[in-house]
């Protein structure tokens, strides 16, 4: 058995179940882990004890045992403050629901509950010794780098719907391909996708999103016919359909200029997706930025016969916006990306005017230096990533020197009141409070921007005491 502080627990706990006289496996993702040579994350240890045996024996060691899934006879034990879910050989019916088994049957033997499982690579257990069982041929498919389904995919499907969605979030995890078998029956059970919940279906696409070879995952949705399923969510208890990413499917083949494009447009978007760093904000504006070209009313053919997408970016945002509404992203992640995706396409050359005024233009939407800073790190990173995703002529000399002076801009420019060495309350008590205050830090602002005034305390106290006579003087010629 694998070292470490959770192997040696788990251990314990394994022989803890014997000495019961109950069978005790290590199963799941943690065996996978092991025979890849990765430390578990998670540790599952399957048993032939049911759950009142678990936490009578847990509880006689002196660990902490709490049922958090009786229906599916799952015990959580707390040993040496590391937490290890124990579950009970089952077997499962499915029904009606899309993802939920409809019927649970305990006390099952190890094949039996083996072969519930979704993937090969998942339904293998290792017992206390370190011994591996493999029933279904894992550690051949580890070996192949291949996800296949436990025995009939079609079957493993149609019980629960989300396995299909699990297929490619494995396939981006590992960089691993899918079985031709598996890969079909996929295709043949999109109908089970109907009743999953929408915020399931999220989640399984962002985490594919969010994986090393995020771009193998998402080429099997969109092979599977998974981004052009639909969905459910829920409105106030009634269910209506969702559709998840159809959007996606005219990429595929569809054509760029070749002056500027070594791909089209699905190739360069798998690409940019993998060249962006890991993080949801970033993954789903690199999977979306170019969705709107192609369209009608974008797509126009040039005067060398190319095509071309003008307006892309506007278009591609209100797309986002309306995709990842409907997706239920979290709201925070939905308007950086449709910010990003907004302003994706155009950058100024590497000049200080031209850069100062596209600083300018971009800093309205934000309220601080600190959220306008951070959105410009990740426009430069997707920026880049469009770049290096197949055009032709990358530039990233240009781009970088670009950075180099929206940065040095940055530290010498302020963009926001806060930044201005002169507070509100001076302000307010010369020229008054309410609306005058923000107006005359605006005016400020725009004159240090444009050279005429310096961001010093004494600079903007003088600039405050002109106001403030101005003022005074116009009061009087009202008398």
């Amino acid at each position: 058995m694998a070292k470490g502080v959770r192997m040696e627990s788990a251990g314990q706990i394994m022989a803890a179940l014997a000495a019961a006289g109950h069978e005790a496996y290590i199963v799941g993702g943690a065996v996978r882990d092991i025979m890849r040579g990765a430390q578990p994350v998670d540790i599952d240890i399957a048993t032939s004890a049911i759950p009142d045996e678990i936490v009578m024996i847990a509880s006689r060691r002196g660990w902490k045992a709490i049922t958090i899934g009786a229906a599916f006879g799952v015990v959580a034990v707390v040993a040496d403050g590391r937490n290890y879910e124990i579950a009970t050989f089952r077997s499962e019916r499915y029904g009606a629901d899309s993802h939920r088994p409809e019927a649970v049957r305990l006390g099952v033997s190890l094949r039996e509950d083996l072969a519930r499982r979704d993937f090969t690579i998942n339904a293998m257990a290792m017992d206390a010794d370190g011994r591996v069982i493999d029933l279904f041929g894992g550690q051949q498919d580890l070996a192949a780098r291949l996800i296949r389904a436990v025995g009939n995919p079609h079957e493993r499907f149609a019980e629960d719907g989300l396995r299909m969605f699990r297929a490619a979030r494995f396939a981006a995890r590992f960089g691993f391909t899918l079985e031709n078998g598996t890969l079909d029956a996929i295709s043949a059970n999109l109908g089970r996708i109907n009743g999953l919940s929408v915020e399931r279906v999220q989640a399984e696409i962002g985490k594919t999103l969010m994986a090393d070879f995020a771009s193998q995952g998402l080429a099997i949705l969109l092979q599977a016919g998974l981004l052009g399923a639909t969905c459910q969510a829920k409105e106030q208890g009634q269910a209506h359909a969702v559709p998840i990413l159809p959007e996606l499917a005219h990429l595929n083949g569809l054509s760029q200029n070749p002056k500027y494009h070594l791909h089209d447009a699905w190739q360069h978007t798998l690409a940019a997706v993998d060249l962006t760093p890991p993080t949801a904000v970033l993954r789903w504006a690199a999977l979306l930025h170019d969705v709107a070209k192609g369209w009608p009313g974008v797509r126009t053919i040039n005067r060398e016969g190319q095509p071309s997408d003008p307006g892309h970016d506007k278009a591609g945002a209100e797309a986002a916006a309306a995709i990842l509404g409907r997706l239920r992203v979290e709201r925070q992640v939905l308007e950086q990306v449709v910010w990003l995706i907004r302003h994706h396409l155009v950058f100024p050359p590497a000049e200080c005017k031209t850069v100062l005024k596209w600083l300018k233009r971009l800093a309205g939407g934000f309220k601080s230096s600190s959220q306008f800073g951070a959105a410009l790190e990740q426009l430069f990173a997707l920026h880049q990533a469009d770049r290096l995703a197949g055009h032709t002529q990358p530039d990233i000399d240009g781009l970088e020197a670009v950075q180099s002076i929206a940065s040095s801009i940055l530290m010498e420019i302020p963009f926001f009141p806060a930044q201005l060495k002169l507070r509100g309350q001076e302000i307010s008590s010369k020229i008054g409070g309410g609306l005058e205050v923000g107006r005359f830090q605006q005016n400020l602002l725009a004159r240090i921007q444009a050279g005429q005034l310096s961001n010093t305390h004494a600079a903007l106290v003088a600039a405050l005491d002109a106001r403030a006579r101005r003022m005074l003087l116009k009061q009087q010629d009202c008398f």
